[in-house]
């Protein structure tokens, strides 16, 4: 029995189609892995976080996120997460020099590691603010995380941590 060279030809193109299929689907699996293994890691900061201390060369004067606050201030704010729909809020308690605020914001968290967060003034939607903050995700826990933040002060660089503890779901 001798096989035509267009059934051949057809049965070549008929592998290659499966090959590629079977790539794809390898691809795709391995892909929704990762994202599922992703969600699930965003999952684990639902909840209301603590900020306990605020790590940084003291040797810089550092106010961090636009609030006119010193750095020192957020040590004690609390920061509501809602991955589910990228909301959350984060509060500064006052006292002192430090003011009093509540403040809404739309974050996301990209590759597992960097958290990006925009604030969001009352009145507008999140897609109309086009600037925000990136700091790097470490050191996720259950109960805790940091988040590190390369800030330019002249010509020198400066990495802020801040370090969160879970006070509620």
């Amino acid at each position: 029995m001798s096989i035509s060279s267009n059934n051949k030809n057809s049965h070549m193109k008929n592998l290659f189609i499966v090959g590629i299929l079977g790539a794809t689907l390898v691809t795709s699996c391995s892909t929704a892995k990762q994202a599922q293994a992703d969600r699930a890691e965003t999952q684990q900061l639902k909840g209301t976080w603590q900020i306990t201390s605020v790590d940084y060369d003291k040797g810089f004067k550092v106010k961090p996120f636009d609030e006119g606050a010193d750095a020192q201030c957020w040590v004690g704010s609390q920061w509501k997460l809602v991955p589910n729909n990228w909301t959350g809020s984060y509060t500064l308690n006052g006292g002192g020099d430090c003011p009093t605020l509540t403040q809404p914001i739309k974050f996301e968290v990209i590759n597992g590691n960097q958290f990006q967060f925009k604030k969001i003034a009352t009145g507008t939607k999140a897609k109309q603010n086009l600037s925000g903050y990136a700091l790097s995700l470490v050191g996720q826990s259950g109960n805790n995380f940091s988040l590190e933040q390369n800030v330019s002060a002249g010509s020198d660089n400066v990495c802020i941590t801040y370090n969160f503890q879970k006070v509620s779901n």
